[in-house]
């Protein structure tokens, strides 16, 4: 059984920064691409950054700039550092993974159940 943790997040301040990890088990994760995602409230969820198996990112034009993806696959794992944080970055941060690559949402196949986001000050 595929599981993907999230872990990292919690109530940070403005202009802070926040480094989140996925961890990924029942699954060979160096052939999957992974994708993180957020939701705020009453907002559709959002693509944040995909890395591929060779570490290849992308970031839509909204998110470039303060987010950085990387991968650790002896860890199994995908890290998000959040940095400079903003009130508007309140959210729900979901990992996903998926056996190729793709910017698409409805192309990931496993999901993380989330982790709380809030920045306040």
């Amino acid at each position: 059984q595929v599981q993907l943790v999230e872990s990292g997040g919690g109530l940070v301040h403005p202009g802070d920064s926040l480094t989140l990890s996925c961890a990924v088990s029942g699954a060979t994760f160096d052939y999957y691409a992974a994708g993180w995602f957020r939701q705020a409230p009453g907002k559709e969820r959002e693509l944040i950054s995909v890395i591929s198996t060779t570490d290849h990112t992308y970031y839509p034009d909204s998110m470039k700039g303060r987010f950085i993806t990387s991968r650790d696959d002896a860890k199994s794992t995908v890290y998000l550092q959040i940095n400079s944080l903003k009130f508007e970055d309140t959210a729900v941060y979901y990992c996903a993974i998926y056996t190729g690559w793709s910017i698409w949402e409805s192309d990931f196949e496993y999901w993380g159940q989330g982790t709380q986001v809030t920045v306040s000050s």
